[in-house]
């Protein structure tokens, strides 16, 4: 009769029996960690300036008329769904096929062109400077694709802030009558 020596499975230590990560899948729990930590901190600022930025907007649409009711308002809450989309904060576990939000501009994809350039600066062997001058270079490419997006969102504001402006002047010069 054979003798089995292999340990029963309860008198093993617990760190047996827990099957051990593989290097590539720590590093990407960990990447997964820290950038999720970046969108929600995207997050939540987007979200405390949308607060003031939508009692702006509701206020300007009480007193001026615009093209429909709660005009301005509404044009807000549509930049507010979609920076959420572009943040994406629980892509890890996810993924929306079909999304309105151009992919190469979404936190994710932002984060991983970031990397690949980190990536090869250093197989290049790259030096710190090296490493800055690439992801400043990527950067400002990145700001230089956005351009369009960025001039009408500041030229929304401006106009907003604009008639915010025009609008208190006729309250003043009307309590000066």
């Amino acid at each position: 009769m054979p003798v089995n020596n292999t340990p029963a499975p309860d008198s093993l230590p617990p760190s047996a029996l827990v099957p051990r990560p593989q290097k590539d899948e720590r590093w990407r729990f960990l990447r997964d960690v820290l950038v999720f930590q970046l969108k929600m901190f995207l997050d939540n600022v987007r979200d405390f300036a949308l607060m003031p930025v939508s009692l702006v907007a509701a206020l300007l649409d009480l007193l001026f008329k615009g093209e429909r009711e709660g005009d301005l308002f509404y044009r807000v809450l549509s930049w507010g769904a979609h920076s959420e989309d572009v943040i994406d904060v629980y892509s890890s576990i996810e993924h929306k096929p079909g999304s309105l939000v151009t992919t190469d501009y979404t936190v994710d994809s932002v984060v991983a062109r970031l990397e690949r350039v980190l990536q090869r600066e250093c197989e290049k062997g790259g030096t710190a400077a090296s490493v800055k001058a690439a992801v400043d270079r990527t950067i400002d490419q990145i700001h230089r694709e956005t351009r369009g997006p960025r001039d009408a969102t500041v030229n929304t504001l401006s106009r907003a802030s604009g008639a915010l402006r025009k609008s208190f002047r006729r309250d003043e010069t009307a309590e000066n009558e």
